[in-house]
């Protein structure tokens, strides 16, 4: 890849939004998908302050930090009501809502966008509760392709075993309450946890994920995403890290969860 400085034509997976004619920059987008306990905050952190050690600026993303829907996505969320296609459909207005807002003004700046998950959850989410294949990639086809996307693959079983350490419950929606595939909270997690991950290894030919075996310790997920997004950035294995220019320090950067 060449120097992240120089502006280069970026594509998008299918029509051009308005907004997003001028599509040439000098920043970068890495994805990190996986589902809740896999550890995507834990390195988006790590993989950020690395960044920024290396002079870099660093924007975050997140799926749900839309200021123009976010709060009323939590809301609705808590409430358990929304239906498949109301869900789908608050879920696209946030992300579009944040690409033409927060994603495509960092990377035409320069900065390195990390994002927590992007349209490939929610797809993913869709294709469950049955929505049509070509409807929801209908849905998303404005999406900015990003330059990596690495998906964190920890088994169902360590992924209870995670969330009940961090929250000491589980997530309404993360189970697959909805679906009605066990009225048991754990056997629903576990059945949906599968099901999704399935679909991720039928979408990574089509999207190109990168899987990353995060079953293991948290270091090792880190220097192996470091690894890859190193090399995509051509900073080399072994160099001391410098400090920040005053211009990467001085650009803002999203609050994270």
């Amino acid at each position: 890849m060449s120097d992240p400085v120089a502006r280069t034509p970026r594509s998008f997976y299918g029509r051009t939004l308005p907004e997003t004619r001028d599509a040439n920059f000098s920043g970068r987008l890495f994805v990190v998908e996986g589902a809740d306990g896999a550890g995507r905050s834990t390195q988006i952190a790590k993989l950020g302050e690395w960044l920024e050690g290396e002079g870099y600026a660093v924007r975050y993303m997140k799926l749900s930090h839309s200021e123009l829907v976010g709060e009323e996505l939590l809301e609705a969320k808590g409430s358990n009501v929304l239906t498949a296609t109301t869900m789908s459909l608050f879920y696209a207005t946030a992300f579009f809502d944040q690409l033409i807002h927060q994603i495509l003004p960092a990377l035409r700046s320069g900065q390195i966008v990390l994002a927590d998950r992007y349209i490939y959850t929610l797809i993913a989410r869709d294709s469950l509760r049955g929505a049509d294949a070509e409807w929801v990639r209908n849905v998303y086809d404005g999406a900015l392709v990003p330059d990596a996307v690495f998906y964190l693959q920890v088994s169902a079983r360590e992924l209870v075993q995670r969330n009940f350490q961090k929250n000491s419950t589980l997530d309404y929606w993360e189970s697959g309450m909805d679906l009605g595939l066990s009225r048991d909270m754990f056997d629903s997690f576990i059945r949906y946890q599968r099901l999704l991950q399935r679909e991720f290894q039928a979408m990574s030919g089509e999207f190109g994920f990168e899987f990353i075996n995060a079953n293991s310790s948290a270091v090792r997920t880190y220097e192996a995403l470091r690894g890859r997004i190193g090399t995509l950035l051509n900073i080399p294995a072994r160099v001391r890290r410098r400090r920040p220019s005053a211009k990467a320090a001085d650009l803002p950067s999203l609050e994270q969860e």
